[in-house]
């Protein structure tokens, strides 16, 4: 990883709103911590010497969003609409509903989704990760603009079930 990287990875940080990062790759360790106000405070970097040259265990990202269950009222729906489930982000990276800037979105309000169907893709550190929706329903409202930073665990997209 050059500087280059590395301060676009302090950029990337200081806008995703995230109070502090540490990433560990085979040979170094960052850690980037924020203040409140988005500011960077402290970096970070560690050299860490290879002894072995036995491949380090990576933990696995997670590729599907946890859905929860969200209550919301609208008025007079509020017996039919009442629940909807909430697509959450698995990864913290950039959202993006398109997989090209010259393609159709993955999901619009009021397309209907099944179980499976990619609903958008985050990019983490140059990688393009496809989220696939766990539930079956009709989008009713996209929660992120497009080529925003995300965080995990931030709701992305509101779906009703029925």
């Amino acid at each position: 990883m050059d500087i280059k990287e590395i301060q676009n990875l302090i950029k990337f940080v200081a806008k995703s709103g995230a109070t502090e990062v540490k990433l560990e790759m085979d040979d170094f360790k960052i850690t980037i911590k924020t203040t409140e106000t988005g500011n960077t405070e402290t970096t970070y970097i560690q050299q860490v010497p290879v002894t072995s040259a036995l491949p380090q265990a990576a933990a696995p990202l997670p590729t599907s969003p946890v859905a929860t269950p969200v209550a919301t009222t609208e008025g007079a729906q509020a017996d039919d609409n009442s629940k909807y489930i909430t697509i959450k982000s698995p990864i913290i990276g950039t959202f993006y509903r398109k997989p090209a800037p010259d393609k159709e979105a993955f999901a619009e309000v009021g397309k209907t989704i099944k179980a499976g169907d990619v609903v958008c893709v985050i990019e983490a550190m140059k990688l393009f990760n496809e989220i696939e929706s766990e539930i079956s329903g009709k989008i009713v409202k996209v929660l992120v603009d497009d080529a925003s930073p995300v965080e995990f665990d931030q709701p992305l997209f509101l779906v009703d079930p029925s």
